[in-house]
C-alpha cells in the first residue's frame, strides 16, 4: 500500500506548485489593471477642467489620445487577467477531477476491506488464522499483522476524509474564480463602451480643429514619442565598444526589426514601423544594449544598441527583454511592439519609430536604407 499512498500525496502536492505561480500572475495582472484605471480617472479630471480655446482644443485632443490609448491598454490588461482566469478554472477543474477519481479509488478499496473484514468476522477466520499459528512467534507475528490491517483501514479513511476535503476547497476555488471571470468579462464589455465613447469625442474635436491646428496637434504628438535620451550621451558610452563593429552606414539587406512589419520614412535619421499587435520586436544586428528607458509621458520603452560605435533605437515598445550592458546578437528579441494613436483618425495602430546615430553627429544616415534588399 505504500506505493498507492506515495501516489496520493504526489497527487495533492503537485497541483499546488503551478497553482501559487498562476496565483502571483493574477494578482500581478489586478495591480497593472489597477494602475491603469488609476491613471485613466485622472486624465479624465485633467479633461473635463479643460476650457475652451484654441490651446485648450489642442491640449484636449491630445489628451483624449492619450485617453484613448490608455483605454486600449486596459482592455489589453483586461483580456489578459481574463486568459489567465480561464487558465485558473481549467486547471481547479483538472485538480478537483483527479481528486475525486483518487477519492472514488479510495472508497472502493476501503469498501472491498470492510467487506473481506466481515467475511472473516463471520466465518471466524481470524481464529482459524491464529490457531494455525506454529508458535508463540508466529502467533505474534499474526496478531502484528491483523493490527496493520485494522490501522489500514483507519489510514485509508483519513485518506478519503483528507481527500474530501481537498475535493470540496478545489470546488470552492473553482466557483471563486468562475465568478471573478464573470466580473471581468462584465467589466470588459463596458470598458469596450467607454473606448467607443472617447473615440468619438476625440473624432469630434478633430473635426473642429483648423488644419493649422491639427498640425500643431501632429507636432506635439510627435514631440510625445522624441527619444527621451541624449544621444550624444549614448555615444560616449558607446566609444571603443568593440560588439557589432562591423556594421556601418552602407549595411543594408538587415530584416526588419518588427516581425511582418512595414517602413516608412518618418523624419531626422527615424523611421516610422508599424505591425501587428503583440509583434516581437528585434535587434537589427549584434551589438550591445548601452540604455534602456521608459518614456514618462507615454509609458512606453526606449531602447538603445551599439554596434561598433553606431547606435540604433528602438522607440515605443509595449514591453522589454533585455537590459542595460547586456550583448544582444542579431535578430534576438529586445521586446514587443507598443500601440499609438494616430493624432488625426484616433485611430489605435502599433508601431516603433527606428533611428540610426553614427559617431560623427553631422553625419546623416537614413534609417530605413539598411533595410533595402
Amino acid at each position: 500500500m505504500k506505493p498507492l499512498r506515495l501516489l496520493l500525496t504526489l497527487l495533492l502536492l503537485l497541483p499546488l506548485l503551478p497553482a501559487a505561480a498562476q496565483n502571483d500572475r493574477i494578482e500581478a495582472q489586478k495591480r497593472v489593471i489597477a494602475n491603469l484605471e488609476k491613471k485613466i480617472a485622472a486624465e479624465e479630471q485633467q479633461i473635463a477642467k479643460l476650457k475652451k480655446g484654441r490651446a485648450a482644443t489642442e491640449e484636449r485632443a491630445q489628451r483624449l489620445a492619450r485617453q484613448i490609448e490608455s483605454r486600449t491598454r486596459l482592455l489589453d490588461e483586461t483580456q489578459k487577467q481574463a486568459q489567465l482566469l480561464r487558465a485558473e478554472i481549467a486547471r481547479n477543474a483538472r485538480t478537483a477531477g483527479d481528486l475525486s477519481a483518487a477519492c472514488q479509488r479510495n472508497r472502493e478499496q476501503y469498501a472491498e476491506m470492510v467487506r473481506e473484514s466481515y467475511r472473516n468476522y463471520r466465518h471466524q477466520n481470524y481464529l482459524t488464522y491464529i490457531f494455525s499459528s506454529r508458535n508463540f512467534t508466529d502467533m505474534a507475528r499474526k496478531f502484528a499483522a491483523l493490527r496493520e490491517m485494522a490501522a489500514l483501514r483507519e489510514r485509508k479513511l483519513q485518506e478519503i476524509n483528507s481527500l474530501s476535503e481537498q475535493v470540496r476547497t478545489e470546488k470552492a476555488q473553482l466557483d471563486a474564480r468562475r465568478k471573478s471571470l464573470d466580473a471581468v468579462t462584465k467589466k470588459l464589455s463596458s470598458q469596450k463602451v467607454e473606448l467607443e465613447r472617447d473615440a468619438r469625442n476625440a473624432r469630434a474635436e478633430i473635426r473642429r480643429m483648423s488644419e493649422k491646428e491639427k498640425s500643431a496637434l501632429q507636432r506635439k504628438v510627435a514631440q510625445e514619442q522624441q527619444l527621451s535620451v541624449a544621444i550624444d550621451q549614448l555615444r560616449k558610452l558607446s566609444k571603443g565598444n568593440k560588439t557589432g563593429a562591423s556594421f556601418s552606414s552602407k549595411t543594408s539587406g538587415l530584416q526588419l526589426p518588427v516581425a511582418g512589419g512595414r517602413v516608412k520614412r518618418y523624419r531626422e535619421n527615424m523611421a516610422e514601423i508599424t505591425g501587428p499587435k503583440g509583434a516581437q520586436v528585434v535587434s537589427i544586428y549584434e551589438g550591445k544594449v548601452v540604455e534602456v528607458k521608459r518614456n514618462r509621458i507615454t509609458d512606453k520603452f526606449d531602447v538603445f544598441i551599439a554596434h561598433g560605435e553606431y547606435i540604433t533605437s528602438y522607440a515605443n515598445l509595449g514591453t522589454v527583454s533585455i537590459e542595460k550592458g547586456q550583448k544582444v546578437s542579431k535578430n534576438q528579441r529586445i521586446g514587443t511592439i507598443g500601440s499609438a494613436i494616430d493624432a488625426l483618425t484616433m485611430q489605435i495602430e502599433y508601431r516603433i519609430v527606428f533611428g540610426i546615430y553614427p559617431p560623427n553627429p553631422s553625419q546623416r544616415v537614413l534609417a530605413e536604407n539598411c533595410f533595402k534588399k
